[in-house]
């Protein structure tokens, strides 16, 4: 075996190991991992008087699902056996978002896209990464990785667009350290984004004053 393989076999039977058996092997009883974020608003941020709307964030069928991704060399994804999220990423992304700006109470309203309130600004978000990384070494890493567009409701044009990605390296090896790891990369990631959207709505609107409420 040339030497470029034995170091990807070397790796993922490292990764395997220092999972505690996460990678596959026996079945073992389903554990459910609900990160619980710890969301909080910047002082800095601006109040502003416009209502945003946010859109389900598009993912690859991976990452729309309950399945904890993790890659143990690069270009190949795997999932922890016996181990599942509560919600997909997707969904727990979308929340932390939404709850970032609303508990921040700079803006009047935010909701849902379909929940029927007439918004004046709308987020698309594209979820690319959501996985656990060896990439670093022997210890993952909780990869988190957004693109992200802010849409002028009115005339549908891009306001402003960025992507977003945190790498929290996780305190071991085990499932449950990696699900705090995520926690606290989605914590970090629905901040920065709470932060740039009202930051870019605000200048928008300033610049606009016409095109909003």
């Amino acid at each position: 075996m040339n030497t470029p393989m034995l170091r990807i076999a070397a790796a993922l039977l490292a990764a395997a190991t220092l999972a505690g058996c996460a990678l596959g092997g026996d079945k073992v009883a389903p554990t459910v991992f609900a990160p619980q974020p710890a969301y909080q608003a910047d002082p800095a941020w601006p109040t502003v008087r416009w209502q945003l709307g946010i859109s389900r964030p598009e993912a690859s069928r991976m990452l729309d699902s309950t399945r904890i991704a993790v890659r143990p060399v690069p270009g190949e994804l795997q999932v922890y056996k016996g181990a599942s999220w509560a919600r997909t990423p997707v969904e727990m992304l979308e929340d932390g978002v939404l709850r970032t700006l609303e508990d921040s109470g700079r803006i009047p309203a935010v909701a849902r896209q379909g929940s029927g309130m007439s918004a004046d600004y709308r987020l698309l978000m594209d979820l690319r990464h959501f996985e656990a990384d060896y990439a670093a070494g022997a210890t993952p890493a909780a990869v988190l990785e957004v693109s992200a567009k802010l849409l002028h409701a009115q005339d549908k044009s891009v306001v402003a667009s960025r992507v977003f990605r945190q790498a929290q390296p996780a305190a071991g090896t085990e499932v449950a350290q990696v699900a705090d790891a995520f926690a606290q990369a989605l914590a970090a990631t629905s901040q920065e984004l709470a932060g740039w959207v009202l930051a870019s709505g605000q200048a928008h609107a300033a610049a606009h004053p016409d095109g909003n409420r």
